[in-house]
């Protein structure tokens, strides 16, 4: 049985003080998550405040990005054992921002996904087509790419120890968001591509949906079988929002 699991990207937003507001009105209300694991993706200045307000709570944090390089001349760059010693448990690779934006290659998120498991910090390794590739029915193709490079490159066992999510980028920030059908019809081809390499791996890894999660769309989107919590964006900057998306599952 996959625990479900819901993760807050907060991508470039925040303060000390928004998000010391934040994070009390979200552990003020973890007494109503029943079945989720509650997690928390910061920007790296954050997160040591982050990790001392969540010290001694069930919420887990990590980083929204990781240097595929574990120490060199890469001016800018945080790397996988920096986040370790902060405590980090998590680490996004691949999200649509970082592949569109700053053109990151599929290789290049699977060696930042190998470093972070390498330092002890688990990847949520993200996958999605753009509005044109869904429209040219590349869906599929383009997800399998995605996966197969990080399945080449790290093995498929270390999918194990690692969570993917769906992000179809024409529902992010948008406003649109994949039905629960599209959506799970999604997450049965990543979990088959997966299974057709290694059933138990397949069956045992974490799948979310990222794509304009909302507290009156989640629990539809949770209620499908390969649906396995959710990588939440602007919702995740709203602690009531938040909360119940997190109380979803339950």
């Amino acid at each position: 049985m996959r625990q479900p699991l819901v993760a807050g990207n907060w991508k470039l937003n925040g303060n000390r003080q928004s998000i010391n507001n934040l994070l009390q009105g979200i552990l003020g209300g973890m007494q109503d998550v029943k079945k989720a694991e509650v997690a928390v993706c910061a920007p790296y200045i954050y997160i040591p405040q982050v990790a001392d307000s969540l010290k001694n709570s069930p919420i887990k944090y990590g980083a929204q990005n990781v240097s595929e390089y574990e120490s060199g001349a890469y001016t800018g760059e945080i790397s996988a054992p920096m986040l370790q010693e902060f405590g980090c448990n998590y680490a996004i690779v691949g999200h649509s921002e970082r592949r569109s934006i700053y053109r990151e290659t599929d290789q290049q998120v699977a060696n930042k996904f190998v470093a972070a498991q390498k330092a002890g910090v688990r990847p949520i390794l993200c996958v999605g087509e753009l509005l044109e590739e869904r429209e040219s029915g590349e869906t599929e193709t383009v997800v399998a790419r995605q996966l197969d490079a990080v399945v080449e490159t790290a093995g498929i066992e270390a999918l194990k120890d690692a969570v993917i999510a769906y992000e179809p980028v024409w529902a992010i920030g948008t406003g649109k968001t994949a039905s629960p059908e599209q959506a799970q019809e999604v997450h049965a081809f990543i979990r088959q591509r997966l299974a057709n390499n290694n059933a138990e791996v397949a069956g045992l890894v974490q799948i979310l949906y990222g794509g304009s999660v909302k507290a009156d769309n989640a629990q539809s989107l949770f209620a499908q079988a390969d649906i396995d919590g959710g990588l939440i964006g602007g919702a995740s900057l709203d602690a009531k929002d938040f909360l119940s998306i997190c109380c979803a599952p339950n």
